[in-house]
C-alpha cells in the first residue's frame, strides 16, 4: 500500500512538471532572449538577411539600454558633483565613479550603434544582392 502511494505521488509531481514545462515552452517564443554565447555564434555564422535582421534588432536593444543607463549616470554624475568636497578626498571619488560610468555606458552605445547600423545593412534587401 505504501508503495502505491508513493507512486501516485511520484506520478502527479511528474505530471505537474510536465504540465508546467509545456506551459512556459508555449510562453517562450513571447519573450525570446538571446544569451552573449548565442550572438557570438550568430555573428560568425550569419549568412541571411533575416539573421542580420535579428542581429540588428539585438544591437539596437543594447543600445538602447546603454542609452537609458548613460542618461542616469549622467543625472547622478550632476547630483554627486554638487558635494564634492577637494579637501582631504580620497581617489576615486564617488563623483568620478558616476563620470566613468557614464563614459563607459556612453562608450558601449555607440560601439553598439555602429553594429545596428552594420547589420541593419547587411539584412536590407538591396545589400544581399550586392554581397552575391
Amino acid at each position: 500500500m505504501k508503495c502505491n502511494t508513493l507512486a501516485v505521488m511520484t506520478l502527479s509531481i511528474a505530471s505537474a512538471t510536465i504540465c508546467g514545462a509545456q506551459t512556459s515552452a508555449a510562453s517562450a517564443p513571447q519573450a525570446t532572449t538571446i544569451t552573449q554565447s548565442q550572438i557570438k555564434q550568430m555573428v560568425k555564422d550569419a549568412h541571411t538577411p533575416a539573421e542580420y535582421k535579428i542581429l540588428a534588432g539585438y544591437y539596437q536593444t543594447q543600445q538602447e539600454s546603454y542609452l537609458r543607463e548613460a542618461a542616469e549616470e549622467k543625472k547622478e554624475w550632476a547630483r554627486r558633483s554638487q558635494y564634492v568636497v577637494l579637501s582631504a578626498a580620497k581617489y576615486p571619488r564617488p563623483v568620478d565613479e558616476a563620470k566613468y560610468l557614464y563614459e563607459y555606458y556612453s562608450a558601449k552605445a555607440d560601439e553598439s550603434g555602429k553594429l545596428f547600423v552594420k547589420y541593419s545593412d547587411m539584412s536590407s534587401p538591396a545589400s544581399s544582392a550586392q554581397v552575391r
